[in-house]
Order: C-alpha cells, then structure tokens, then sequence
C-alpha cells in the first residue's frame, strides 16, 4: 500500500472511471482539497487516451486514484474488473503510481449535492429555462472529487489495480 510522506505536499488525480464518460478531479495533500476539473467522453470504457495524457501532464499529480465501483455487499462486478483495467493502462502507459478507492454511493452523494445547488439557485434565481432534472455533466467529475476526498482522509483505504 501506497501512502504519501507527511513531509511533502503532494499533488493528486483522482478517476471516477465510466463507460460513456470519466470525471476528472484535482487535489492536494497540503490542504486536503479536491475539486472537480472535466470529464473525459469515453466509448465503452476507453478514453481518447491523447486527452488523458494533456491532463496528465498538465496536473503532474504524484498520485493518482481510480474509483473503484463495488456493489453494495463489497463484492466487485464487471464495471469494477473494467475499471480496474483502466487503472493499469493509466500505470503501463504513463507510468503514474495509481491507487484503487471504493466509490460506492459516490455517484449518488454527487448527484444529491448538485440537486441541493440547484434548489438554492432556483430559489434566488428562477428560471423558466431551468431542467428539472440534474446536470448531469457535473456528476462524474464530482464523483471524482468526492474519491479524492475519501483518499485524503483514510490513504490508508487505497489498493493497487
């Protein structure tokens, strides 16, 4: 298991891996932050791996997490074997240290935070336009972020691929 020097401060990727999208979050030790950057189109699992590289170099993270989508029971499913798949690309390709983190219920915290925004702005703004569904474009880089997040306060949670 991977855990980072209390030392140094340490930059962080996090994966919230998809089959039609990947979200994409940034964060660091110093401060325990993470925050959402993108999502990544995927077609059935695979990324434009051109993509994955420009965010790779551009965040230089000393560490970088995959969620890992378990059941409910904690057993894994096919999504988890793919995901774990993507986490050894990220490895052999880019050479990055990757960790393995349990996302279970993450999907599900992102969308009811970005229901809860949406409350708070729909009662200081509405708008005629408004969906009433979330925006569903947020999830996944949220997700990412919220996996981040979890690392940062239990590392000790993180496996290899």
């Amino acid at each position: 298991m991977l855990v980072m020097p209390e030392s140094a401060p340490q930059t962080l990727l996090a994966f919230d891996f998809g089959l039609k999208q990947i979200g994409v979050a940034y964060g660091q030790t110093l401060t325990n932050f993470a925050s959402g950057l993108t999502t990544i189109k995927a077609h059935d699992g695979v990324p434009d791996w051109t993509v994955v590289q420009s965010v790779l170099t551009e965040w230089r993270p000393n560490l970088t997490l995959v969620g890992l989508p378990l059941n409910m029971d904690g057993s894994e499913s096919e999504l988890s074997a793919r995901a774990r798949k993507f986490a050894r690309r990220l490895q052999g390709r880019f050479g990055v240290d990757v960790l393995m983190i349990d996302e279970r219920l993450t999907s599900r915290e992102a969308r009811s935070l970005i229901r809860e925004g949406q409350e708070e702005s729909s009662r200081s703004q509405p708008s005629r336009n408004k969906r009433k569904g979330q925006d569903l474009t947020q999830i996944d880089h949220l997700a990412a972020a919220l996996i981040l997040k979890s690392w940062l306060e239990s590392p000790e949670l993180g496996q290899s691929p």
